[in-house]
C-alpha cells in the first residue's frame, strides 16, 4: 500500500521500549504479553480500529485470544456516542481484573482505547490505576510501543490527533472475511448540537486516492468480496485520482469497482449536506455499488433540525430521498432518529412519525436523546423526561418496524445473489447478506464468501428465508 511501512522492517516496539517517551509513572514490570483480545463497542468504524490494532500486535508476534480471560493483554475499543458510556467502561474494566486475575495474583494489562480514550483519558488513568494503556482512535498506530511501555512497568498516555500519521503506519491488510471495513474519511465539520465526534475525531480528513485503492486491493486479495467505504461523514471523502483530477467518493467507489474479484461496494455513514450530483448518479450506474443508503434524517420537524444544527429540512431531505430513488428505484433506504431532543413537542414527534412514513425506510437506527458532556444540547432548555423518551421511542420503533416488515415481504418471490457470510443456528443453515443488506438465511451446500443464487420465500421485519439456487458465477 501507498505509503505504508511493511510489517518487519522496524525493530519491534514489543521487543525494546529503549525509545519510548511516554508517562513517567512506574508500575510493577511483566513479561511482555504474548496474547491480546480486542473487544470493540460502537460503530463499524470502531469495529474496522478493532481490526487494524489487533493486526498490528499480530505483526509484532502476538496471538489473538478468542475470550479475554485467556489473553495477557485486553484491549477495549471504546464509543463515546451514548449515554453512560465511560460507565460502561469502568464495569467492564472491574470485570477483567476480577475474571482475569491469575493464580499468582496478577491481571491481564488492559488498554482503554476509542473515543472514551480520546475523552476521558487522565480521568481513566485517574479512576482506573488498573488501565496501563489510553490511546485515542487517531493514535493506536503507536499501541506495540505503548504496550512495551507499560509491560516495562510504566502507563502510557496518547491522546493526539496524527491522522495520516496514523494511516501511514498501519501495517498492510491480510486476511479477511468475505465482507470487509475501509475506513475513507475521519472526522467530521457539521458539528450537530448533540455530538461528540468532532472532539473526539477531529476534523474531516480524507485519505488518499492511492491509499484507499491500494488498500482495497489488499482487503480482495485477503478474502473479501465486499467492501463498505467507512466514514463519519464518508460521502464528503474528496481528493485527486491518479491522474491529478478532483475525486469524490462516486469516483473512488468505481475505481475500486474496476478491482478483479470485488463484487460488492457499499458506503456509510452519510450526510445529507454531501449526497452530491455524482454519487446519486453512481447509485444508477455503479453495477457493483449496492442498493443501499444509509442517510440519516435524526427528526422529521425543521425547529428541531435547527436546533440539532442540522443543514437540511424534512423537504429537502426527501427530495433528496426522491432524486436516488429515480436513479435506483429499488433502493433500500436506512436512517438514524434521535427521540426526545430537548424541547421535542409531541406535535414535532408526530412530524418524525410522519416522515417515516413517507420515507418508507427498510431499515433504521433510533435512540433517546442522551447529553454529551461539552455539546450546546446538554446544556439547552426543556430536556424531555425518561418516561415520555420511552414511550415516544416505543411509537417510533413500532412505525419503523412496519415499514422494514414491508419492505422485506415486498422482496418476497425475488431472486437475488446472497453473500455468505457465516453459519447459522441450525445443522447446515447458512447466513448471508441481499444487495439490500438483508439477512437472508437458508440450507445447502455452500462455502464461507460464495456468491448464491436465492429464492427468498419468507420475510420477517428484521430477516428473509430463502431458497438456494445456485451457486453465483465470479
Amino acid at each position: 500500500m501507498d505509503g505504508m511501512v511493511p510489517a518487519g522492517t522496524l525493530p519491534s516496539p514489543l521487543q525494546s521500549a529503549a525509545n519510548l517517551a511516554y508517562g513517567p509513572r512506574l508500575m510493577t514490570a511483566s513479561p511482555p504479553p504474548r496474547t491480546f483480545h480486542v473487544k470493540s463497542f460502537g460503530c463499524q468504524m470502531n469495529v474496522y480500529d478493532g481490526e487494524r490494532m489487533a493486526e498490528l500486535l499480530t505483526t509484532e508476534g502476538m496471538t489473538a485470544a478468542d475470550v479475554r480471560e485467556q489473553a495477557d493483554l485486553v484491549v477495549l475499543n471504546t464509543c463515546h456516542i451514548r449515554e453512560k458510556a465511560t460507565e460502561k467502561v469502568y464495569s467492564d474494566i472491574g470485570r477483567i481484573v476480577k475474571e482475569g486475575r491469575r493464580e499468582d495474583g496478577s491481571v491481564p494489562l488492559i488498554a482503554v482505547a476509542g473515543c472514551v480514550a480520546q475523552a476521558e483519558g487522565e480521568e481513566i488513568m485517574a479512576r482506573a490505576p488498573s488501565v496501563r494503556v489510553v490511546v485515542g482512535p487517531q493514535a493506536y498506530h503507536r499501541l506495540p510501543a505503548m504496550v512495551a511501555e507499560a509491560a516495562a512497568g510504566g502507563r502510557a498516555t496518547e491522546t493526539d490527533m496524527p491522522a495520516e500519521a496514523k494511516f501511514a503506519a498501519l501495517p498492510r491488510r491480510r486476511k479477511v472475511g468475505a465482507s470487509a471495513f475501509l475506513t475513507v474519511q475521519e472526522g467530521c465539520d457539521k458539528f450537530c448540537t448533540y455530538c461528540v465526534v468532532p472532539y473526539t475525531r477531529g476534523a474531516e480528513l480524507s485519505r488518499p486516492y492511492a491509499d484507499l485503492v491500494s488498500e482495497a486491493q489488499a482487503l480482495v486479495e485477503g478474502g473479501a468480496r465486499e467492501i463498505t467505504l467507512l466514514g463519519q461523514n464518508v460521502n464528503a471523502w474528496s481528493g485527486s485520482d491518479n491522474r491529478g483530477r478532483p475525486a469524490g467518493l462516486a469516483a473512488l467507489a468505481e475505481a475500486l469497482a474496476a478491482i478483479d474479484g470485488l463484487e460488492r461496494i457499499r458506503y456509510m455513514t452519510s450526510h445529507p449536506a454531501d449526497m452530491d450530483d455524482a454519487l446519486i448518479a453512481a447509485h444508477g450506474s455503479n453495477s457493483k455499488l449496492m442498493p443501499f443508503l444509509h442517510l440519516p434524517v435524526q427528526s422529521g420537524s425543521d425547529r428541531v433540525l435547527k436546533a440539532m444544527n442540522r443543514s437540511h429540512t424534512a423537504e429537502s431531505y426527501l427530495r433528496l430521498l426522491e432524486r436516488v430513488r429515480a436513479e435506483r428505484p429499488d433502493i433500500a433506504l436506512s436512517g438514524d432518529f434521535i427521540v426526545g431532543f430537548p424541547g421535542e413537542t409531541e406535535a414535532e414527534f408526530a412530524e418524525t412519525l410522519q416522515i417515516i412514513d413517507e420515507a418508507r425506510y427498510a431499515q433504521a437506527f433510533s435512540f433517546k436523546y442522551s447529553a454529551r458532556p461539552g455539546t450546546p444540547a446538554a446544556t439547552m432548555d426543556g430536556h424531555i423526561a425518561p418516561e415520555v423518551m420511552d414511550e415516544r421511542l416505543q411509537r417510533l420503533l413500532a412505525a419503523l418496524q412496519r415499514h422494514s416488515l414491508a419492505f422485506n415481504q415486498a422482496s418476497v418471490g425475488k431472486r437475488c445473489t446472497v453473500l455468505v457470510e457465516r453459519k447459522g443456528r441450525h445443522a447446515g443453515q447458512w447466513l448471508g447478506k441481499s444487495p439490500w443488506l438483508q439477512s437472508v438465511h437458508f440450507t445447502g451446500d455452500v462455502a464461507l464468501g460464495d456468491l448464491v443464487e436465492v429464492d427468498l420465500v419468507d420475510a420477517g421485519p428484521n430477516s428473509l428465508s430463502g431458497r438456494l439456487v445456485e451457486i453465483a458465477a465470479g
